[in-house]
């Protein structure tokens, strides 16, 4: 296995192990992440719920090598629909426990969403020049 296919499989692991574990939170405390879900979208228990759920199954995409191609991309498309989320908390200034954030957090916050969208990208094989 060459270096980068083994970065790309270590990569792999650890970011569908991330999102199963922080889908699996949206389900054993729902009420935590039901604050940033937009108010224009309706119920957020619905929303946090149907998020977890994906989130776990496209984590776990991305641990098979099998399906981690398409769980790549559609990671990265999902990563791009919910950042809406942290968008309405930083605009709205959305409380989390009680505490507001500053911007430089929303910036850091969004500066994480580009770089998983791109891990996402890359494990997937998505970023490979054609020849």
């Amino acid at each position: 296995m060459s270096k980068k296919a083994w970065m790309q499989h270590a990569s792999s692991f650890i970011l569908g192990i991330f999102f199963i574990n922080v889908g699996i939170g949206h389900f054993l405390d729902p009420a935590w992440f039901e604050p940033i879900v937009p108010t224009i979208l309706g119920d957020p228990t619905f929303w946090v719920l149907i998020t977890g759920a994906m989130e776990v199954v496209l984590g776990l995409g991305l641990i098979i090598p099998r399906t981690r191609k398409y769980a790549g991309l559609f990671m990265a498309l999902f990563l791009v629909a919910v950042y809406w989320a942290n968008l309405n908390m930083w605009i709205n200034n959305v409380p989390l426990e009680g505490k507001t954030f500053e911007g430089k957090w929303h910036v850091l916050r969004l500066i994480a969403q580009f770089m998983m969208i791109g891990v996402a990208l890359w494990v997937g094989n998505w970023l490979e020049r054609k020849k």
